[in-house]
């Protein structure tokens, strides 16, 4: 079986993706979504580690009118376990999580995670009370994935299986206060946003 890549992962999930809010975690996710371009509607973290599905939640929940995806990776999943079990209790029906999974720890040297060694986030997150869950492992099944992105009325997670391959870095802004004022003024206007 050949991994995915996780760069053509992340760019086919964005394709077309009009209005929809892209939250990152640290480290690969967010290199991978500045590979495929900047937009307003893109909110990488800085050093959460393990917060990107709780801000993904707080923003599917303060915007209940638009999709929220939020791409992590498989070690910043494991270190937020618990916030599949609270995502899964508000159940907002606009937030979409995917975990690229190449069973490492990306940033600090490649060392195996435990998915390396048998475990399942997808089942992990359906024992919480996801109502969608899948694991992604060829490039065929994307398309249904990105569909899903944009027309499922329900809570969503997905792993996805890529390589292990360490790919160039493609930095996105990294000032937070920036990223801040941009997504407010993309999601309330420019007025508002300096509310």
């Amino acid at each position: 079986m050949s991994l995915l890549n996780r760069r053509e992962v992340v760019r086919e999930l964005l394709r077309g993706r009009g209005e929809l809010i892209c939250v990152v975690g640290l480290g690969a996710p967010a290199y991978d979504l500045a590979a495929c371009g900047d937009d307003p509607l893109d909110f990488p973290l800085w050093g959460a580690m393990g917060g990107v599905a709780m801000v993904g939640l707080g923003l599917a929940l303060a915007q209940p009118g638009r999709t929220v995806l939020v791409i992590t990776g498989d070690g910043e999943m494991l270190m937020g376990l618990g916030s599949l079990a609270t995502i899964a209790a508000q159940r907002p029906p606009n937030l979409r999580l995917v975990a690229l999974d190449n069973e490492r720890y990306g940033e600090t040297g490649q060392q195996r995670t435990h998915t390396a060694m048998g475990v399942d986030l997808a089942a992990v997150a359906q024992g919480c009370g996801f109502p969608h869950t899948r694991t992604v492992r060829q490039a065929a099944e994307l398309a249904s994935l990105r569909a899903d992105i944009h027309t499922l009325d329900g809570l969503l997670f997905a792993v996805v299986k890529v390589s292990p391959e360490e790919l160039p870095r493609v930095l996105p802004p990294r000032d937070g206060h920036y990223l801040t004022q941009r997504l407010r003024q993309a999601l309330l206007g420019a007025e508002r946003a300096l509310e």
